[in-house]
């Protein structure tokens, strides 16, 4: 089986990838929209990709797709992020001027980026910005990356732990094409609807599933393609197996439309 993710080996996303399925090849693409492509057109059979993180919230790129993508979430996995500031061998942490990186993960250390002086340089990928600090070659340039990708390109950690706070951690979904079943012990659904634009609508929705006996672990609003309308995206937890969700959401709830399955699958604690 062939995993996808977005970014180079020595990546974040290639260690979720690495650790979710140890024994797969895993091929790594240039954006998030090359990433969906490839799943959407058979290149990779899952696809392992960010979609929250402790610190910064959720990863919109990726969250925005997964209603229009032709897949569903089977898997999650947490990885705890703690960079390391990568520099050139003969580098000193002082010598620093530049750091390069995913904006995510510039984010997730601005307060100590800033504390520093240093100036952030935005690069799409964690790993790409430490081969880039590599073939530059410039003692003032350092890349905020995992520190295991510092050896393959011959760099040194100049300092680690290089996060503002110390729960940092990145919450990883593999996705898998079309409409896989539901396992008998996935207890965790992803959902993202609507409601009428009426008073109280959105709290009879919330209310609803509660009553139904799921318990919402998360809840964000983003906006739809109509201007000035909002879908909600809902995390919740319930009974295992396909009769916990058809629990919960047989028959749809009448507050909602537009109801969209993201997936259903096994809750990592």
């Amino acid at each position: 089986m062939k995993i996808g993710f977005q970014g180079e080996r020595y990546s974040y996303s290639d260690r979720a990838s690495l650790e979710m399925f140890p024994q797969e090849e895993r091929l790594g693409y240039s954006s998030f929209i090359a990433a969906f492509s490839a799943l959407s057109d058979g290149e990779v059979e899952r696809l392992v990709l960010p979609i929250e993180n402790s610190t910064t919230g959720s990863v919109l790129p990726v969250l925005d797709r997964l209603v229009d993508a032709p897949a569903r979430i089977v898997a999650e996995h947490q990885v705890e992020v703690r960079h390391a500031l990568l520099g050139l061998p003969e580098a000193a942490v002082d010598d620093i001027r530049q750091v390069r990186s995913h904006p995510e993960a510039l984010a997730q250390a601005e307060a100590l980026i800033q504390e520093r002086g240093w100036q952030p340089i935005p690069t799409y990928d964690t790993a790409g910005a430490v081969r880039q600090t590599a073939e530059h070659h410039n003692p003032a340039e350092a890349a905020l990356a995992p520190p295991e990708a510092a050896g393959p390109h011959k760099l040194e950690v100049l300092m680690s732990d290089v996060v503002d706070r110390a729960h940092n951690t990145t919450r990883f979904v593999a996705l898998a094409s079309g409409e896989p079943p539901i396992a008998a012990d996935a207890n965790k659904s992803s959902i993202a609807f609507e409601t009428q634009h009426r008073p109280g609508a959105l709290a009879l929705a919330l209310t609803e599933l509660g009553l139904r006996g799921a318990n919402l672990t998360r809840i964000e609003s983003r906006p739809t393609d109509t201007p000035w309308r909002y879908r909600m995206f809902v995390d919740l937890i319930h009974r295992p197996g396909s009769d916990g969700f058809l629990e919960v959401f047989h028959p749809l709830p009448g507050s909602m439309s537009e109801l969209h399955h993201l997936g259903t699958y096994r809750a990592e604690i």
